[in-house]
């Protein structure tokens, strides 16, 4: 049967010579025999216990897991608990490094819109990246509440026009104007801006905001704090302690 030494065991799975040696010194992987000299000699068993640990490591388990895994007489009762932990870990590693890649790329994104870049501009950016989810929120709340109101104006304009039931446009109305008062005034209280000049986050007057010029994003405003007048940037309203 073959022998091997500390050198060529290392070799052979890819390793370091010492990383050889820190495995004998945890206990992972034990020297078959000693020489006549006290050089460590493994066998064959050895080399293919120390593939198996080299592959456990390429998939991540840490080096107690596999120790635990090894010293089992049947490491089939916790082989899969281990694996099944580690693709979980994983998983929400991957996860993790997907969000931070898609904030790196917006980001990047954003500043190109940016004229000079500085510690100011970025934070102004972070700020609306890390509150969009809470202006989505409020969005996806007018979207869905408003998603019936135009069901129902098209179907009233659909039967005047060919049944003349003139009546069921009355009764949108009735409700799209209420509807139309209560939602304005859940937009105003659930929103702010950011302002461009001073970076500070304000509230306008509702009825500067509701005739503003605006995009999708944002709304030609004055700053309550600067008295710059541009567009500023839309952004939820925070919660009030």
């Amino acid at each position: 049967m073959s022998k091997f030494t500390t050198g060529e065991i290392a070799k052979l799975c890819g390793v370091t010579v010492r990383t050889v040696q820190y495995y004998d010194t945890r206990g992972i992987l034990v020297p078959a025999e000693l020489s006549e000299g006290g050089r460590r000699l493994y066998s064959e068993n050895d080399l293919k216990r120390m593939k198996i640990i080299c592959f456990l490591r390429d998939l991540g388990l840490p080096l107690d897991s596999i120790s635990q895994m090894l010293s089992e007489e049947d490491p089939g009762s916790v082989i899969s608990l281990l694996l099944e932990q580690q693709e979980k870990a994983l998983r929400e590693e991957i996860s993790e490094k997907q969000e931070r890649l898609e904030k790196l790329e917006a980001l990047r994104h954003d500043l190109k819109d940016v004229e000079a870049v500085s510690f100011e501009s970025i934070g102004d950016i972070a700020y609306t990246m890390m509150n969009k989810k809470k202006l989505w929120k409020m969005r996806a709340v007018m979207l869905l509440t408003g998603i019936p109101v135009t069901l129902l104006q098209w179907a009233a304009i659909i039967l005047w026009i060919t049944r003349g039931w003139w009546w069921l446009f009355v009764l949108w109305a009735v409700i799209a104007i209420p509807w139309g008062i209560v939602v304005s005034k859940y937009y105003y209280d659930h929103t702010a801006y950011l302002c461009p000049q001073c970076h500070t986050v304000f509230t306008p007057t509702f009825k500067e905001m509701f005739f503003a010029r605006h995009t999708p994003s944002t709304r030609k405003l004055t700053c309550t704090s600067c008295g710059h007048h541009g567009f500023c940037v839309e952004v939820a309203k925070e919660e009030k302690a």
